[in-house]
């Protein structure tokens, strides 16, 4: 049963307080944002700006949110992954007045009719985890795509597809490649996806890491986090790569490196961090062994 008002669209408000101990605990934990926001309570530089937000639902996320109203804005939110919202959380942004549209477990339709009830809002400026806003405003909404002057995007695979849309003279406002920060694909994508990763396989398998097996698809910055926290857990680290440059990397980093499908044949645990669909493909499965396990960190193409 999802909770559906004409501000918001979450699953349950009754978890709002839940939802504040959890942003308060992610609050104690991210010191720089919070001075940001000290210094925006002060300043007001997003007075009367609507921010169109498609991002992870999570306690971090809700940092950031509370720090933009902060600073004057008004947000509306939706999810960037159906599986990632915490509906805490989208509980206890809605008690602070954000817009919130998210909820676990949204299905392809209603993902993206929470993508257009954020767009209805008409955001001055949009932040994107994958591109979901920007695609979405270029295409089906475009008559409110002239209202936006400006956006952000967090993710490679969502650079990589603003890049197209601007070699081909799509890309109708200016996005500001957040990925591209030093400290987004050094830290977040090497240290926070690496750590993410292997947390959300041990809360869905209980799996033992040690001794595994573990076979890493993609070896830019997310792919060296994940390898190097499998390693670290006392896996056999595995990786595939079609740059053979970065495959060159992996081998001088101390993991084994082949091709997918002599690697499925002997893999335990597969992570994918591409960015890209068919990596692992109907016939890669089909050689698996039986109780393999497959996940993906990479944001979906």
């Amino acid at each position: 049963m999802v909770v559906k008002k004409e501000d918001y669209a979450i699953k349950d408000p009754r978890l709002a307080e839940k939802g504040k101990r959890l942003i308060h605990w992610a609050e104690d934990h991210m010191p720089v944002l919070m001075r940001i926001r000290k210094e925006f309570q002060e300043k007001k530089p997003l007075d009367d700006v609507t921010l169109g937000c498609c991002l992870h639902v999570t306690k971090e996320t809700a940092v950031l949110v509370q720090t933009l109203e902060a600073g004057g804005a008004t947000v509306a939110l939706c999810g960037s992954n159906p599986l990632s919202t915490n509906d805490a959380v989208a509980a206890a942004l809605v008690e602070s007045g954000v817009h919130v549209y998210a909820w676990r477990g949204v299905n392809h339709e209603e993902y993206y009719w929470c993508v257009d009830k954020v767009i209805d809002h008409k955001p001055r400026i949009t932040m994107d985890d994958g591109g979901d806003l920007i695609t979405r405003l270029h295409t089906t909404r475009r008559e409110l795509l002239s209202n936006v002057f400006g956006g952000t995007e967090e993710t490679t695979t969502g650079v990589n597809r603003q890049r197209i849309m601007a070699a081909k003279g799509e890309l109708e406002y200016p996005i500001i490649a957040v990925n591209n920060a030093m400290t987004k694909h050094f830290f977040d994508n090497r240290y926070g996806t690496g750590q993410s990763t292997i947390d959300g396989i041990l809360r869905a398998t209980s799996v033992l890491i040690a001794g595994k097996t573990f076979v890493v698809s993609g070896y830019g910055w997310c792919g060296k986090g994940v390898s190097m926290r499998a390693r670290g857990m006392g896996a056999k680290v595995i990786v595939t790569e079609v740059d053979p440059v970065k495959a060159l990397e992996a081998v001088m980093d101390g993991f084994q490196v082949m091709p997918i499908k002599e690697a499925a044949e002997i893999g335990d645990i597969f992570v994918t961090v591409t960015g890209n669909k068919h990596v692992i493909d109907g016939r890669v499965i089909d050689v698996l062994k039986d109780g393999a396990i497959l996940a993906n960190s990479g944001h979906f193409d």
